[in-house]
């Protein structure tokens, strides 16, 4: 199985007036393609800016960040933008659908930015949208949706382009538990399928969902449980 995504030694610094903030603490990090992985945390442990990390929002102050064969640390900002948009399907807690677009045209954008013709743009987006559930809500627009079928659009939209990973941001957090444990039944098929998913959770319970849980604390990575 082969590594897609090492990080090295990853620190991540802020500084207040004269003070240093060390909110990532020498975080080692491998995974391996067809892995699905929970980073699990409280609220301040820095789990969002690990995630933001992996999905090259950020960048640390040290240490080597490795994904898809491309050094992070030597791309410029259009280098970078590129790698988020095919190497980085991102689903996010608020779903970050755009509310005049429909269901087909949300899940088309990131192929528009991809250079993928109209033709295979809306074949590709039926297509998936079809293999989440959707097929009859291609035209609905998001405040026509449930909070779990805009979910499953926002994660149609990040797997369309076949990013190399899969990266959830507290997937669950605006859904209840019962269309929770549906999306999660989702990654679950999905990852079955052979994609790799990580996904930022404060929650044990979703957690447990993946294959392979890394506790985060203080900045500091761990391995967890194993399911």
């Amino acid at each position: 199985m082969s590594e897609i995504l090492t990080m090295q030694d990853i620190v991540k610094c802020y500084y207040l007036d004269a003070e240093e903030l060390v909110v990532l603490n020498n975080v080692n990090l491998k995974i391996n393609e067809g892995e699905f992985v929970s980073i699990l945390g409280p609220s301040g442990s820095g789990k969002s800016t690990l995630m933001n990390i992996i999905g090259c929002l950020d960048v640390p102050t040290s240490g080597k960040y490795i994904l898809a064969n491309n050094n992070v640390e030597d791309l410029n900002e259009k280098e970078l933008a590129r790698i988020r948009n095919r190497e980085i399907g991102f689903v996010f807690q608020s779903f970050q659908l755009l509310l005049r677009l429909t269901a087909l045209k949300n899940v088309e954008l990131p192929m528009i930015y991809a250079g993928v013709s109209p033709a295979e743009r809306h074949k590709r987006a039926v297509a998936i949208l079809e293999r989440v559930g959707l097929a009859e809500k291609l035209n609905n627009y998001p405040n026509q949706l449930s909070g779990g079928q805009q979910q499953r659009v926002a994660i149609a939209r990040s797997v369309v382009t076949e990013p190399t990973i899969l990266l959830a941001d507290e997937p669950t957090g605006a859904l209840d538990q019962k269309t929770g444990q549906q999306i999660m039944q989702l990654f679950k098929e999905l990852n079955a399928e052979g994609r790799t998913i990580i996904m930022i959770t404060h929650d044990t319970n979703i957690a447990k969902h993946s294959k392979r849980i890394l506790n985060i604390l203080d900045g500091r990575l761990s391995e967890g449980a194993v399911n």
